[in-house]
């Protein structure tokens, strides 16, 4: 008999006003089972609340007869994990080498100076957070970028410029 995981259960979109930690339990509880849980009940969390906060280390860790240093040793050490709530739009800059090559580092600088954006950090508004990546199989058309999932090639400071502006509100503009 094949073994399967448990469908997740449904969850809530990121910024859903139920309760975060009934939310945090109820992964636990579908994927309980599971021969090494831990990760996916990390993503679950996630995928739910578009973080994992950090209320859900002491829980996994009780659920996963875990430490909690080692539940955080986890959770810190994929940098696909948030432990805090993202922006309502995800940047990620590739960091690979054909990247680097062709001005990722730039960019990357550009968007420090110009719109106070560093790696992991979203926003004052909200707007946009800026994620590293390692290769988005777009070597090609270096520098590249992912945007809210979408994958686009041959990045300029300009093209960022716009897209970040087209994210914020009237008057929520670069610092």
């Amino acid at each position: 008999m094949e073994s399967r995981p448990p469908a997740r259960p449904p969850h809530p979109k990121p910024g859903s006003p139920q309760d975060p930690l009934a939310t945090i339990d109820s992964v636990i509880e579908a994927n309980r089972s599971l021969g090494g849980a831990l990760l996916p009940m990390l993503h679950g969390i996630q995928d739910a609340l578009g973080h994992v906060p950090p209320a859900a280390v002491p829980r996994l860790a009780e659920a996963l007869n875990l430490s909690q240093a080692e539940v955080h040793g986890v959770l810190s050490f994929y940098h696909d994990f948030r432990t805090s709530p993202p922006g309502r739009h995800i940047l990620r800059l590739c960091r690979a080498e054909a990247c680097q090559a062709m001005g990722c580092e730039a960019l990357e600088t550009h968007l420090g100076q110009r719109h106070g954006l560093g790696f992991h950090e979203t926003t004052p508004d909200g707007a946009v957070t800026l994620e590293p990546v390692y290769c988005l199989g777009n070597c090609a058309c270096a520098p590249s970028v992912m945007v809210d999932g979408e994958v686009r090639g041959r990045v300029t400071s300009e093209k960022l410029d716009r897209w970040i502006g087209g994210f914020r509100p009237a008057g929520g503009g670069a610092r």
